[in-house]
């Protein structure tokens, strides 16, 4: 049966849940204020999956390996799954997922996967770590999918709030099209520019996904208060920007992974964006959110 475990800061209080190890609610007591969605089936009915071994859709939703094909839904299994409890202390929890016969009847490979939550003040630092107990190399992808709520203030409205980069960018859109596959070519969307509005319209095609930015860090601000926060991302290669059509939310995602492009081969070793370890190695990103 899936538990709840808070963890608690003088500003922040945190709390995550065992099935998925997924985060439930980040709550600033300094401004009383929820900051993650609260999940609406009639929306979206998650708040924060992790997304592993997979980002986003595979072709056919099958990869190869080895001469053998396999089957792995979007986004990868973890979400779905009770993941055990194996650290506690005052400012930490760590959740861990082992391979087991069902998840190899999916994805071949050996691995210990945890997700460790860490408050520090008013910072949450959310890593995730890929261990192989293996004596063979694997490959995965992993990623980040929270939703924070927007608008934060009952006097704004959607179109008040902005996520700033760090950095001026010059980046195009990457384009999901049928199946949820990435499309070829980008349609513009930042031309040295910092600031992205945030719109109903842009998500009226799915996600914003990026590739290749120079920043590792975003701020998601309102024109109207001082509402939001930085979200830092170091060390991951792309970004998902999406919201449900009509939903009071943005989901800011960091992956190290992507879905398949059309022309995607089907061999997990050539996909775009796989990360791997070998024997014995373990693989490790954090990203944060401060406030």
């Amino acid at each position: 049966m899936s538990k709840i475990f808070t963890l608690e800061s003088a500003s922040l209080r945190v709390d995550v849940i065992s099935k998925g190890a997924e985060l439930q609610s980040l709550y600033n007591k300094d401004q009383q204020l929820e900051y993650l969605w609260q999940g609406d089936p009639a929306f979206w009915g998650k708040r924060s999956p992790v997304l592993f071994p997979i980002v986003g859709t595979l072709k056919e939703n099958r990869f190869n390996y080895k001469e053998q094909s396999f089957s792995l839904n979007r986004h990868g299994f973890a979400r779905e799954m009770d993941f055990e409890l194996s650290e506690q202390t005052p400012d930490k929890l760590v959740f861990a997922l082992t391979d087991s016969a069902k998840t190899k009847e999916a994805f071949p490979f050996s691995f210990r996967f945890e997700v460790e939550y860490r408050l520090a003040g008013s910072v949450l630092s959310v890593t995730y770590r890929v261990k192989n107990p293996s004596d063979e190399t694997i490959w995965f992808s992993v990623g980040a999918h929270p939703a924070f709520r927007v608008p934060l203030a009952a006097d704004t409205n959607y179109e008040d709030y902005f996520l700033e980069f760090e950095k001026p960018e010059t980046v195009g859109r990457w384009l999901i099209v049928e199946g949820g596959l990435i499309g070829k070519g980008t349609e513009p969307l930042l031309n040295n520019e910092r600031r992205l509005s945030l719109t109903r319209e842009l998500f009226a095609r799915d996600a914003v996904v990026l590739k290749g930015l120079h920043s590792e860090k975003m701020r998601l601000g309102c024109m109207k208060n001082n509402l939001g926060f930085e979200f830092s991302y170091p060390g991951f290669p792309f970004m998902g920007i999406w919201a449900a059509p009509g939903a009071d939310f943005v989901c800011i995602e960091p992956w190290c992974g992507i879905a398949d492009s059309i022309d995607a081969s089907g061999k997990i070793e050539e996909k775009e964006g796989i990360e791997n370890v070998s024997a014995g190695g373990i693989f490790e990103r954090t990203w944060s959110v401060s406030f």
